[in-house]
C-alpha cells in the first residue's frame, strides 16, 4: 500500500517525518513491550526527544521553540502511530499542555517553563478529570485558596496521561466556588511541591505503556504566580480554546491508525493461507478490506481539511468535535474489522492488530466523549 501524503506537506515537513520516524523506530517501537510490562516509558526517552527538538515543535522560538506550527504537531503524531510506538506521551505534552502556557502564560512563566519543556527536562500533564466527575467539569471539587502570596490547592484527580512521570501538572480547579463556568482557573504545581502525591499507576485495558494514575493534593502550596492566565476565572475559557487542538491530534493519532491498520492487514491476508489460497483471495477479505480502506482514505481527506484550518486560525469547535467524534469513530470499526480478519492470531498479545484495537477504545471516551462531541456539534446546528 502507498502511505498518505498530505497536501500541506513540503520539504520540510518530509525531513521531519524522516527524523521523527527513525526516532520512533530506533529509540521506542524496541522498547514498546517492556515499557507495557512497566506501566510507563524510561525518563530518559524524553530528554532524547527532547535533544531532537521533537518536544518544542510548533513553541514560539523566542522560548525554545521550532517556530512551527499546528502541522508539525501533526506530522510527529503520525510517524508515531507509523512506527507501532504508541507510548510516549510526546502529543499530549508537546502539542497540548504546552500550549496553555504558549497562549495565556505570563512572560516569566514561558521563560521559566517552556524551554525545559522543550528539552525534556521537564514532563507535563494537564488534570481535569476527578474521581467523581468526567465530562462534567461543573462538578470539579478540587479547590485553591488563597493564602497570603499563596494558593493552597486540595483535592483529587485521576486518569492523568503523563502522571507518573510530569513534573509539572496543569491543575483545572476552583478558585470561586460560586462562579459556575467562570469559576475554575488552571493553576501550574510543580510536583515536587509538599503535600502533593502519586497514587496507583493505573491498570488500562490498552495503551499499557503509556503512564495513567492519580494525583493528590493535600494543602498544596504554590505561588499565586503559578495562576495560568492574566486573572481567575479564566480557566473554562481557556479549555474552550485550547480543546480543539486537543481534540484534532486525537483525530490525527485516528487516522494514522486507520491506515496503518489496514496496512497490517493487507499484508496478513496475503501472507496467510487457508484452503490452500491466501485469504486475499476470498472475496469477503477483499470487501472488509475495501470498506476499510475507504473509511481511511475519506478521513484523511476530512483531516487534512481540518488541519488546514487549524493552521489559519479557522478551525471552530463544532469542526473539531466533528473530527474527533468520526475519525474515533472509524478508528474503531477498522480494528474491529480488521481484527476480525486475524482471526484467532487478531486476539494474541504479540500481534500489533491486538494492540491496534485496545488502543483504540479510548479514543471515543478521553478528550470528550462521543456522546459529548455530538452533544457540541448538535446544539451548533
Amino acid at each position: 500500500m502507498t502511505r498518505h501524503r498530505s497536501r500541506w506537506m513540503d520539504d520540510d515537513l518530509d525531513a521531519l517525518a524522516d527524523l521523527a520516524r527513525t526516532f520512533f523506530e530506533k529509540e521506542c517501537a524496541p522498547h514498546e513491550e517492556r515499557w507495557a510490562e512497566q506501566q510507563h516509558v524510561d525518563r530518559e526517552v524524553w530528554n532524547r526527544a527532547g535533544d531532537l527538538g521533537l518536544l518544542s515543535l510548533s513553541l514560539p522560538e523566542e522560548y525554545g521553540g521550532g517556530g512551527g506550527s499546528f502541522r508539525h504537531d501533526a506530522v510527529v503524531g503520525i510517524e508515531q502511530v507509523r512506527a507501532l510506538a504508541p507510548s510516549l506521551g510526546v502529543l499530549l505534552h508537546a502539542g497540548i499542555v504546552s500550549h496553555y502556557v504558549a497562549a495565556f502564560g505570563t512572560d516569566a512563566q514561558k521563560k521559566g517553563w517552556l524551554p525545559k519543556m522543550a528539552s525534556g527536562e521537564i514532563v507535563s500533564a494537564i488534570a481535569m478529570t476527578e474521581p467523581g466527575t468526567g465530562s462534567d467539569l461543573q462538578g470539579i471539587t478540587t479547590r485553591a485558596v488563597k493564602d497570603g502570596d499563596d494558593y493552597v490547592i486540595t483535592g483529587a484527580k485521576t486518569f492523568i496521561s503523563n502522571g507518573l512521570l510530569a513534573d509539572l501538572v496543569l491543575v483545572v480547579c476552583r478558585t470561586d466556588p460560586e462562579g459556575g463556568f467562570t469559576g475554575f482557573s488552571i493553576i501550574a504545581v510543580e510536583t515536587d511541591r509538599p503535600g502533593f502525591s502519586r497514587g496507583r499507576n493505573l491498570k488500562k485495558i490498552g495503551q499499557h505503556g503509556q503512564d495513567t494514575c492519580e494525583l493528590s493534593f493535600d494543602n498544596v502550596r504554590v505561588p499565586q504566580s503559578n495562576l495560568i492566565g492574566d486573572g481567575e476565572g479564566q480557566g473554562f475559557l481557556q479549555l474552550i480554546q485550547q480543546l480543539p487542538r486537543e481534540r484534532l491530534l486525537l483525530g490525527v493519532a485516528a487516522t494514522a491508525s486507520m491506515e496503518r491498520t489496514v496496512e497490517l492487514t493487507v499484508e496478513y491476508a496475503k501472507e496467510r493461507k487457508a484452503f490452500d489460497k491466501p485469504i486475499m483471495a476470498f472475496q469477503n477479505t477483499r470487501f472488509v478490506l475495501a470498506e476499510c480502506a475507504t473509511l481511511a482514505t475519506v478521513g484523511w481527506s476530512f483531516l487534512d481539511d481540518c488541519i488546514e484550518k487549524a493552521d489559519l486560525g479557522t478551525l471552530d469547535v463544532p469542526t473539531a468535535a466533528k473530527a474527533k467524534w468520526w475519525l474515533t469513530e472509524q478508528q474503531n470499526i477498522v480494528a474491529d474489522r480488521c481484527l476480525q480478519v486475524f482471526g484467532g492470531y487478531g486476539y494474541m498479545a504479540e500481534y500489533p492488530i491486538s494492540r491496534l484495537f485496545v488502543d483504540a477504545r479510548i479514543q471515543k471516551v478521553y478528550g470528550g466523549t462521543s456522546e459529548i462531541m455530538k452533544d457540541i456539534i448538535g446544539k451548533s446546528l
